[in-house]
């Protein structure tokens, strides 16, 4: 796991040394182990080095192919690197390393730039191929790894992080204000944009070659998307948990592959016990961490949201050597400033925990073993789907899902908030936006079953694509690289064709449900439950205590409604309430207090729009105003 960028001038011109040290630098902290340059031409490349696998210098990068062809700029792992290596030698290739950076080289001098296919992990790389003055670029299946891009003036510019992009002279800072409009829709993107008006997201599963000769055309070429459906010959239950134990064993195994030592967050949850249960088996007493919360002032709901208790029961079962920190009221504010830094945009849910766990992580282990992926894979959310599990026709399911997915402001209010910026955005139609992410599966539906399997592709492109952003940002903020066992290639094409009701326990109750009967007979579909991911469940009873496989879903969040309204208060109001916060000059001022007042006398719970302006807030400070992090 590293930091990469790099430059390409279309003018010929040779990059500026300094300024490919200043890009480079900016990322310092994804790879505090070594840096390297290359420049050629009108090519630059940079890399900060994070080393896991193979630690001599024979892996370090930016790396050059035995011919001198290629130069390989690369962060990630594949976990399927020495099965590789092994295939390329009967061709005839020889190493000089052990690193899977090599045989990412060496496969695309042998496949070209179809070697990604037959790569399983988490990837974002460049190539330079010196005789045809050609950039290569690819990131993989599931955008574990970031990658983002830019074309200002007459230079091409690419980076692991905005930060690496926003160091080139040439590059403004301006605000994306239908990017705004999206997020605050959304609270995530579903386009390829991000807040930097020109920096975009470099697309999942995608390759793309640009010529320094030629027009300056990013050609991308999507190699891999999800595909949740119907099996044509299902299984039985027995045969598909037999296979699911099988894989979910593999994934865990093939990644935990390092030079360097293994860890494992380690949750309440079914996702993290059953890979820490798991790697606790090839590696004894392998460290595991914990973030509880400190819920005196906590109310409701958030009264049950720490699972400190059911994580040192799963570590005292697994032997884990373990360890805990508690957030308490204050956290939030006094990370923000540094979370805002290395998270460059705002997406899903409130992510500052995630920052804490990563650095105590990283205080023992270089690498981490988390459970994100099961919950999309698996129908983890079971009341989402609901809502749009019996429709007419795809209009009809687009009409339903989008608006249970406006996460942030009343529809009715969309165009008052915007009123300062209404002009520029009010053309966005962000139903569209929503609608697009399905792409060709716009054919209607035969099936229920079919309507959920659209609602786990939508969840897996663009939910759990925010969770991968946000995990790998705060972790690499740490030093920390963070593996995703869930998402090994084996693992996900099994899952994408289980049938759905291998998932969901309730779908026929759903589809029987009257439109005459009472609101809270409907609704009681519509609620967390020990409904979704049944299989896994049954799965996962071999490795975890019974009332943790049969729990209610619980997610990984901060009582910060309770918080918000009390200990935290006068933080919100300072930021959002008391001073005219620089946010006022895209959004109506009145409007959005009006709303923040809604939470903070109780009348509403909008602690994920109150989280969403304060990090917007702080991100303008930082990434508009040029303000130090």
């Amino acid at each position: 796991m590293c930091g990469i960028c790099g430059l390409l001038n279309f003018t010929s011109e040779r990059p500026d040394a300094g300024t490919l040290q200043a890009m480079t630098d900016s990322i310092r902290h994804r790879g505090p182990d070594g840096e390297g340059f290359y420049i050629d031409g009108p090519i630059g490349f940079g890399h900060r080095r994070l080393a896991i696998i193979d630690l001599s210098e024979a892996a370090a990068q930016p790396m050059v192919s035995n011919d001198g062809r290629y130069i390989l700029t690369y962060n990630g792992e594949v976990y399927n690197f020495q099965e590789l290596r092994k295939e390329l030698r009967e061709f005839g290739y020889e190493f000089r390393s052990t690193s899977d950076t090599e045989v990412i080289l060496v496969a695309y001098q042998h496949w070209g730039r179809s070697c990604v296919e037959r790569f399983n992990g988490m990837f974002a790389f460049a190539i330079w191929d010196t005789r045809k003055q050609e950039l290569f670029l690819a990131r993989d299946r599931y955008g574990i790894k970031p990658l983002y891009y830019a074309f200002f003036g007459s230079t091409f510019l690419f980076g692991s992080e905005q930060k690496a992009i926003l160091a080139h002279p040439a590059v403004s800072r301006e605000m994306d204000r239908e990017a705004l409009l999206e997020y605050f829709t959304f609270q995530n993107f579903f386009t390829n944009r991000t807040l930097l008006k020109g920096i975009t997201t470099f697309p999942a599963g995608s390759t793309a070659t640009l010529s320094s000769t030629g027009s300056r055309d990013l050609r991308i070429h999507q190699y891999w998307d999800y595909d949740f459906s119907e099996p044509e010959y299902p299984l039985t239950e027995a045969e598909y948990l037999e296979e699911l134990d099988m894989l979910l064993a593999q994934a865990v195994n093939r990644q935990m592959v390092s030079d360097v030592e293994v860890g494992a967050y380690l949750s309440g949850g079914i996702d993290s016990g059953s890979i820490s249960a798991l790697a606790a088996q090839s590696n004894p007493y392998i460290k595991s961490f914990t973030c509880g919360f400190d819920l005196h002032s906590s109310t409701g709901l958030e009264a049950g949201f720490d699972e400190r208790e059911r994580a040192e029961l799963m570590s005292y079962l697994f032997k884990t050597e373990h360890y805990e920190m508690v957030l308490k009221a204050g956290d939030m504010e006094r990370c923000l400033p540094r979370l805002a830094y290395h998270l460059e945009e705002p997406r899903v849910g409130q992510s500052y925990p995630n920052y804490y766990i990563a650095q105590l992580a990283s205080k023992f282990v270089k690498v981490v073993l988390g459970g994100a992926g099961g919950d999309e894979l698996f129908g983890g959310y079971p009341w989402r789907y609901y809502r749009a599990a019996t429709c007419f026709d795809f209009e009809d399911y687009i009409d339903k899902y989008y608006v249970f997915w406006q996460r942030l402001i009343p529809n009715e209010k969309i165009q008052k908030v915007f009123a300062p910026i209404w002009g520029d955005v009010g053309h966005v139609w962000t139903r569209d936006i929503f609608s697009k992410v399905f792409g060709d599966r716009n054919i209607a539906p035969s099936s229920s079953e079919q309507f959920i399997n659209n609602s786990l592709h939508f969840e897996a492109k663009t939910f759990l694509h925010g969770l991968l952003v946000v995990k790998d940002k705060l972790s690499m903020a740490h030093s920390l690289e963070a593996r995703v066992p869930f998402l090994d290639n084996d693992l996900v094409d099994f899952a994408m064709h289980l049938p759905v009701r291998t998932k969901l326990g309730n779908l026929n109750e759903v589809i029987r449900i009257n439109e005459n009967e009472s609101k809270s007979k409907v609704n009681k579909y519509y609620q967390k439950t020990r409904d979704g991911k049944l299989i896994l469940r049954k799965a996962a009873a071999k490795y975890v205590p019974e009332g943790i496989s049969t729990g209610v879903k619980q997610g990984f969040s901060a009582p910060d409604a309770s918080w918000f309204r009390g200990e935290s208060i006068k933080f919100v109001a300072d930021a959002l309430i008391k001073k005219n916060a620089r946010i006022y000059d895209y959004l109506d001022k009145d409007v959005v207090q009006s709303l923040v007042m809604e939470h903070l006398s109780g009348k509403e719970n909008r602690r994920l729009l109150i989280w969403s302006l304060l990090n917007v807030e702080e991100w303008i400070g930082q990434f508009l105003d040029e303000g130090d992090a």
